[in-house]
């Protein structure tokens, strides 16, 4: 404690400007007018309620969509029953035009709403058992879970009522809102299959085997960019994940930092005081010597049966909807309540990659199933592109959105299935964020999309930051910068460089993530790149296509002045239809030939690309190129 003590100590000479508004009033006060704002008019609503204290309530203020509300509802665990998904559906088509989102928290996004309509929304959801409480700004947001917990063959912990008591101890408790440094992410999860982005949360509780009991490990510290770290802690049962919970929750709400709010989480504490001290402090809150951690257990790729159905425990089935970038509508979320009322249990379950399981269906009338309405747009499975796509709001719905993101997701989908066909058996996990606070959780993705703005023949356009090698097996991993500010009009043929590769080389029922694991791992990032950017150039441009091979077992082994000698190497061949030299030595040059200019022997080719193959073999050891970055740039974009 003392450690703790001495840190906020530390940072504890001025606050940020949020913590001098949440002084102004306890949220409930700004809630309790709600009414008044109704009657009297968006207008009536102070700027402090509008800015922060009705987000405590999941009421947002969307200035892209001026005077209109969105509003954030909680879902508990991604699962709605048919009467709640049945009054969603409504709502949206009475009050939000008919337009819902998906999120990335397993939760439902009604938009285009007006202050005046609120209380009676409100009202209605809470008829239903439906909360709105702490989805937003300093508070516990809605704690996610495996989609089929409990149901799934590789569920060996059905964590929902736990989930459920942790949400209890917090949800709609005065005491409890907004009383946090910043925002609060919790996942729990009893599977051994990551179906719900675990390991990127302030707070984890991850299926764990200790000496043959099983339980729960605890992570902590997960954010943007940061994947959480063991506290060399093992639960037992969910008596101990509620009283480590509450430790944690309570230590951050009294020492969590509250001056720069870009360095408010969990994570910076936890960088600050050292996972070891606050394990300790976590024992002396709770008053309990939790056991030291057990193995993690996460060993299995999700979703067995890329089919578009998850064979379940009782022998029934999930059937998934493709919901492509989580853009949905009130009619189609009535839709999918109704067929799975009628052909299962009616309960629907949200995944955290923005779609939908339909549950409790028997084999035998899956196929009658998909011929009702909500397959009609949304289908049961449509290409591995679209089955794991994950967007964000973009500019359209979001003040931070730098692109619009849910469209260019879509559309880098649709252009790769129809450039680069895949079986059903392969998974492809596309992560799309509009901005850098990464909401499409772009850092796991096999790919993951930053938005950003660059430059083409100087004029300013929309761009991206690709990554490669996201991981959601073992304890997760953020994947790896690939291609910086990159037009987001050409990404996706550089995209499809990769994907051929995939296509080609892959074994039955490998995922991209095995794949990379199994195969690109031993290439350098920055030849990845560079081969993707100029096969891209020389295709688009009807050239001769310099098709470049992807060894399994690369003799460079990821040193890169050898690939970049490799590459060019290859390049000049196909070219001129001779080696670049007679033989090598550390690969110098011995004999007297040299290799010419690819401009004066092959006048199509294009100069800059000349120019760069000559660099990549120079005769001259000292002036050739070394590593990519020199080169990559130079390739002009299509």
């Amino acid at each position: 404690m003392l450690a703790l003590q001495e840190a906020k100590d530390s940072r504890s000479k001025k606050v940020n400007k949020i913590e001098d508004v949440k002084a102004l009033k306890s949220p409930m006060e700004a809630f309790a007018k709600l009414e008044e704002y109704a009657q009297n008019g968006y207008d009536s609503i102070p700027v402090e309620d509008k800015s922060y204290f009705l987000k405590c309530f999941g009421i947002f203020d969307r200035p892209a969509t001026p005077k209109q509300f969105m509003l954030r509802v909680r879902v508990a665990g991604g699962h709605l029953s048919f009467e709640q998904a049945t009054m969603l559906g409504e709502l949206a088509r009475k009050f939000g035009n008919d337009y819902i989102d998906l999120t990335t928290r397993m939760q439902v996004e009604l938009r285009y709403l007006r202050i005046e309509d609120m209380p009676i929304i409100l009202d209605e959801l809470k008829s239903v058992g439906i909360s709105t409480y702490q989805t937003g700004v300093d508070n516990f947001r809605n704690i996610l879970i495996d989609p089929l917990e409990g149901m799934s063959a590789d569920s060996v912990i059905d964590a929902t009522p736990i989930m459920r008591r942790l949400q209890e101890s917090f949800l709609e408790k005065p005491e409890w809102i907004s009383v946090l440094p910043r925002k609060f992410n919790t996942s729990i999860s009893g599977s051994m299959a990551n179906r719900s982005n675990i390991f990127s949360q302030d707070c984890a509780f991850v299926l764990a085997n200790k000496n043959g009991e099983w339980g729960f490990n605890l992570y902590l510290g997960g954010k943007v960019g940061k994947i959480a770290k063991s506290a060399d802690v093992f639960l037992r049962n969910s008596d101990e994940v509620e009283l480590a919970f509450k430790a944690i929750i309570t230590l951050f709400r009294d020492y969590g930092f509250r001056d720069n709010r870009n360095k408010n989480r969990l994570y910076f504490l936890l960088e600050s005081v050292g996972i070891e001290n606050f394990a300790k402090a976590i024992r002396s809150s709770a008053k309990k010597d939790f056991l030291t951690a057990g193995i993690t257990m996460v060993q299995v790729e999700p979703y067995e049966n890329q089919l578009g159905r998850v064979s379940l425990k009782d022998e029934n089935f999930a059937v998934h909807v493709v919901v492509p970038s989580g853009i949905f509508s009130g009619t189609a979320l009535m839709d999918a309540a109704y067929a799975s009322n009628v052909y299962g249990n009616g309960a629907l379950s949200i995944s955290v990659e923005q779609n939908i399981f339909m549950l409790g269906i028997k084999s035998s009338i899956i196929e009658p199933l998909l011929k009702e309405k909500i397959f009609e747009r949304y289908k049961n499975i449509n290409t591995p592109y679209f089955n794991n796509v994950i967007a964000c709001a973009g500019t359209e719905h979001c003040p931070f959105g730098v692109i619009p993101n849910k469209p260019n997701a879509i559309e880098m989908a649709d252009y790769l299935s129809k450039k680069v066909a895949l079986p059903n058996d392969a998974r492809v996990r596309m992560y799309w964020s509009a901005c850098v606070k990464g909401c499409g959780i772009n850092g796991l993705g096999d790919f993951g999309f930053e938005g950003c703005k660059t430059k083409v023949d100087g004029k300013s356009e929309y761009g991206v930051n690709i990554s490669i090698g996201g991981k959601l097996l073992g304890e997760s991993e953020e994947g790896h910068s690939l291609l910086k500010s990159v037009p987001l009009m050409y990404a996706k043929y550089y995209i499809e460089e990769l994907m051929v590769v995939y296509a080609t080389m892959r074994q039955s029922n490998e995922s991209f993530e095995k794949f990379y694991e199994r195969v690109l791992q031993f290439y350098s990032r920055a030849s990845l790149a560079f081969f993707m950017r100029i096969n891209a150039y020389l295709k688009h441009n009807d050239m001769k296509r310099y098709i470049l091979e992807l060894n399994e077992k690369p003799s460079t082994l990821g040193y890169e002045k050898f690939e970049v000698f490799e590459f060019g190497r290859k390049l000049y061949k196909n070219v001129i239809g001779t080696e670049a030299y007679t033989a090598y030595q550390d690969f110098a040059p011995l004999g007297n030939q040299k290799p010419a200019n690819l401009k004066s022997v092959e006048k199509n080719i294009n100069e800059n690309i000349a120019q760069i193959v000559y660099k990549m073999i120079h005769p001259d050891v000292d002036k050739r190129a070394v590593v990519f970055s020199e080169l990559v740039e130079e390739i002009p974009y299509i």
